[in-house]
């Protein structure tokens, strides 16, 4: 059976992601803060799937945990076929506002641990193949913080280790949401329906997990789950910064 890591795993699109995963026979090694979410997840897909769901107990704004987790990528007894960045967290949208320490662990979350799993990974798969998904957002297209600046270097970096690993065997995909029905925004201390943001923008999290593991399968170095967010993001191509920063004020993605 192939086996995914799964950073940030014990909610939202990483939980999806390790449901979906296990559903198709998957094994997996979960990878979050908590531990008790993490057991009681693992127990789940152990019980309901019957596949192998290994947990390990990281903070990745942690350079010692991060490395923890790149060392059991690069386990050549118990490969991984999969790796899938899914872990972060979002700040007030104003940076000069900010602790700045709170904004260089969330550099270190988004940018640096997954650069780390990604080199780990990336050493790994290469004469084997396999596939890496970085949970992006097309906030990563427009001007907005360092949340957009975070997520836009991880768009960058997948596409071109997409094409510069693809002769390995190995595909890269930056899955880019946007506004998805998962727990990220309570966790920023927004209630539900407080975001500025109107109802037929938001996605289910089903959706943007099925969309992004059938890019992976055809070796997309891009997935934007929904026509109405493909739209998006075609004219942040072209509209200027100025006016898509202006609309990204209204809510988090």
């Amino acid at each position: 059976m192939p086996t995914a890591l799964i950073t940030g795993a014990s909610a939202g699109l990483g939980a999806e992601f390790a449901r979906r995963l296990a559903a198709e026979g998957a094994d997996l090694v979960l990878v979050a803060r908590g531990a008790a979410a993490l057991r009681t997840l693992a127990a789940e897909l152990r019980d309901e799937q019957g596949v192998d769901a290994e947990i390990l107990v990281a903070d990745l704004s942690r350079e010692t945990d991060a490395v923890r987790v790149a060392e059991r990528i690069a386990e050549a007894g118990k490969p991984i076929d999969l790796l899938i960045n899914n872990a972060g967290f979002g700040l007030p949208l104003h940076f000069a506002d900010n602790d700045i320490d709170d904004e260089v662990r969330h550099l270190r979350v988004h940018v640096e641990a997954s650069m780390r799993l990604m080199h780990a990974a990336i050493r790994a798969m290469r004469g084997r193949g396999g596939r890496i998904i970085n949970v992006a957002s097309v906030a990563g297209f427009i001007s907005r913080s360092t949340y957009s600046a975070c997520k836009g270097w991880l768009i960058g970096f997948s596409r071109w280790a997409n094409a510069e690993y693809g002769r390995d065997g190995i595909t890269v995909t930056a899955v880019c949401p946007g506004f998805t029905h998962t727990t990220f925004h309570e966790r920023m201390g927004l209630a539900p329906g407080r975001e500025g943001v109107p109802a037929p923008m938001w996605l289910d999290a089903p959706l943007v997990v099925g969309e992004a593991l059938r890019d992976a399968a055809k070796g997309r170095a891009l997935s934007i789950p929904s026509v109405r967010y493909k739209i998006i993001v075609a004219l942040t191509r072209v509209l200027p910064s100025r006016i898509t920063a202006g609309v990204a004020r209204r809510g988090r993605v």
